[in-house]
């Protein structure tokens, strides 16, 4: 059985006093989830310095791409993985990285954006990531259809699943990993276990190990 491994992901840059606030307070992360772009009253964007800074560290970078707020349709599933891709590439990501899409439980969703999203991203040499919530909203239902339309889905796919959300803990303290997947076939390989820390700007997760060599 795969080992579970603890990270945090932050819409906050990664600094010196971020970094200290997570090793004090919870424990060394072994990646960290970090949003590719800019976005304004959301999050920070990645930069090549943080990557650097996070890699001297021994932490693995773990991108996100979050520039949309609705996931609809094929073509705008293109458009999103076009643009993840190109930030990637901007980043100095390397190919057979994971790149997350952030789709939210508010957010709506149908399978066809899902499949445009993953078919768009798989010919580049990324691997196509999402996360998801797969209790409340409207992403299981459209993963799903996209899975009976797309076998690809379910077996390209990295899921990062937001539920259940027992809170934030410790490294030591993480619960046994046990994220909520969708009623159909998938690769639920990293649970946010824990928002919003009162402590320092991060979640909590918890990764399957395999998870590592997709990320940089």
């Amino acid at each position: 059985m795969a080992r579970k491994i603890w990270g945090v992901d932050s819409a906050a840059r990664v600094t010196e006093i971020l970094y200290s606030c997570v090793t004090s307070n919870f424990g060394s992360p072994k990646y960290w989830g970090r949003y590719l772009t800019d976005v304004p009253n959301v999050s920070d964007g990645l930069t090549r310095e943080e990557i650097s800074f996070l890699r001297t560290k021994g932490t693995k970078v773990l991108p996100i791409y979050n520039v949309f707020r609705t996931a609809i349709g094929y073509d705008k599933g293109q458009i999103a993985a076009r643009n993840a891709v190109f930030h990637a590439r901007r980043l100095g990501f390397p190919t057979d990285t994971v790149l997350f899409a952030n789709v939210e439980n508010f957010f709506e969703v149908d399978s066809a954006w899902i499949r445009g999203w993953v078919e768009s991203l798989l010919p580049t040499g990324y691997r196509p990531g999402i996360y998801h919530d797969p209790v409340k909203g409207e992403f299981s239902a459209a993963y799903c259809q996209a899975v009976q339309e797309n076998n690809q889905v379910a077996s390209q796919v990295i899921l990062w699943s937001a539920e259940p959300e027992p809170g934030v803990t410790k490294e030591r303290n993480a619960p046994r990993f046990n994220p909520k997947a969708p009623n159909c076939q998938g690769n639920v390989w990293l649970w946010q276990y824990g928002r919003d820390s009162a402590q320092c700007s991060i979640d909590t997760n918890l990764a399957d190990e395999r998870i590592l060599k997709y990320l940089c």
